[in-house]
């Protein structure tokens, strides 16, 4: 039994002295979090708006609208820095048409 405790007395101990490190998010994790959180963000913001017009009220409309855009065009940027990083392609023809989208909906109100 004293075995045992000395054992989880030094475990312990060097537990403490010798932390165990903790890897940071790399660049290209920190911009893809933020493309996907964004997007979602906005996607959200987007659908709530569609509900608010189901149910036939237009109130902050296009403030909230705004936002999504506001929103959606930075998530693009952070995908395209993604994969800046990354070192590949972006698929350029797929971000210029959900860029134009959001411009779009910035622009509608």
């Amino acid at each position: 039994m004293k075995i045992f405790v000395l054992t989880s007395f030094m475990v312990c101990l060097v537990i403490m002295i010798f932390p165990i490190e903790i890897f940071a998010d790399t660049a290209l994790d920190v911009y893809m979090n933020d493309f996907y959180s964004k997007s979602y963000e906005a996607s959200k913001i987007l659908k709530e708006i569609e509900d608010t017009l189901k149910e036939g009220s237009r109130k902050k409309v296009c403030s909230r609208q705004r936002e999504a855009a506001r929103l959606g065009i930075l998530a693009n940027k952070s995908l395209i820095k993604a994969f800046e990083i990354d070192g590949a392609n972006p698929p350029m023809q797929a971000i210029k048409a959900s860029q134009q989208r959001w411009e779009s909906i910035l622009n509608e109100c």
